[in-house]
């Protein structure tokens, strides 16, 4: 699980400063404002500013997941309620409020494994924090794909004590205050226990008696990685890539977190997209619309002619099919849209073949319009 007790100490909506009821709106705007503001690209070195970054990407990724912010929330009502990481805690609540307790493991860090009449076991190797980031990216590059190499803020195993947090470089012993469970545990008769996280350990269910001088007993030491990420074609704009394996080093053997890269996609100057249609706004001229014309119109492959009509009217939008992005879930078209653009100075040239044009195109497109106005003129001159 992502959410760990070390999330619920923290008001994480606080950190994206919005309010508990933020939406899925509020929130992205929120995240996307502070990451600018803090994305180590803008501050080379500052390691407060990274820190802050990896906070509020954290802080995102657990409120925009329904299910981690759920769990969030929960968690935080029996903080508040007065339920404690190291106070006691009575076993035995009904497994129907938060569902299976031992699958989702969080609520197992939370209060120790073993609720009622189970007895936790020696802490097995955790599973390693997940680690977040963020790459800005053009706009082919989210139309094509490509393969972007990013520098991570990550963790890998003490290269003094190989992970072990011992200075020796033998493995924790197991605890002599627990036993190794992590958990200071008393019945209170029937199906019901009072237990408290062992404070010798703090909960590992392990101790390292020498520890290392290096990592200060953790077995890992901070890192910036070069990785590869593969940009699948068509991703959009907030989308998230998890790359497999690539985050936090786990503890005491466990498996590695996961990267997360949210992709950010520059504008371009004249494609939009949507899923994966691509729509564009073509200029076109009053003669090529009432007379028609065939005009060349870009793609983001080989540039295609369209067809224009004769009477065209403004806004019309033309379907390309087979010209918009490659996705999973098919490949897309192109929508072009004929808007008509108006000159703003005239040649002498120019000036005088539209006023020849007005003299001989007598028809007005206001003619609805104008006999509207004039009964509404003659019925306040009735009126009077």
């Amino acid at each position: 699980m992502d959410v760990s007790p070390q999330d619920l100490e923290k008001d994480l909506y606080a950190v994206l400063g919005v309010s508990e009821g933020a939406d899925e709106k509020e929130l992205k705007k929120a995240y996307r404002r502070l990451a600018q503001q803090y994305h180590p690209d803008k501050h080379p070195g500052d390691k407060e500013a990274e820190e802050k970054f990896k906070e509020i990407s954290h802080a995102y990724d657990i409120l925009s997941d329904p299910v981690k912010r759920k769990q969030y929330d929960e968690g935080r009502r029996l903080l508040r309620s007065g339920v404690g990481f190291g106070g006691p805690f009575v076993g035995g609540f009904p497994e129907g409020l938060f569902g299976n307790l031992e699958d989702l493991g969080f609520f197992s860090d939370l209060f120790g494994a073993g609720f009622g009449t189970r007895t936790r076991k020696t802490r097995r190797g955790s599973r390693g924090r997940d680690v977040y980031t963020d790459a800005w990216i053009d706009f082919e590059e989210a139309f094509f794909g490509s393969i972007r190499t990013l520098s991570v803020q990550t963790e890998q195993p003490c290269s003094a004590c190989r992970g072990s947090g011992s200075s020796s470089g033998s493995p924790p012993d197991q605890c002599p205050a627990c036993g190794g469970r992590g958990l200071m545990q008393s019945r209170l008769g029937g199906e019901f226990s009072i237990a408290t996280t062992c404070t010798r350990c703090g909960g590992s269910g392990k101790v390292i008696s020498d520890p290392c001088t290096r990592c200060e007993g953790s077995g890992v030491e901070s890192i910036t990685k070069k990785i590869k990420v593969k940009i699948p074609a068509g991703v959009d704009d907030g989308q998230t890539i998890r790359v497999a394996g690539r985050g936090r080093p786990g503890a005491f053997g466990g498996p590695p977190g996961d990267l997360y890269v949210r992709v950010h996609v520059r504008p371009h100057p004249f494609f939009t997209k949507k899923g994966k249609d691509l729509y564009l706004e073509l200029p076109v001229t009053y003669p090529e619309l009432a007379l028609g014309a065939e005009i060349e119109v870009p793609t983001m492959t080989q540039p295609v002619t369209i067809r224009i009509p004769p009477g065209t009217q403004s806004g019309r939008t033309f379907k390309i099919r087979g010209k918009g992005a490659d996705t999973p879930s098919g490949t897309g078209d192109l929508y072009v849209t004929v808007q008509l653009t108006v000159p703003t100075r005239l040649t002498a040239a120019e000036k005088r073949a539209l006023e020849a044009f007005a003299q001989v195109h007598k028809a007005s497109p206001r003619a609805e319009i104008d006999a509207y106005l004039a009964k509404v003129r003659k019925e306040r001159v009735a009126a009077k």
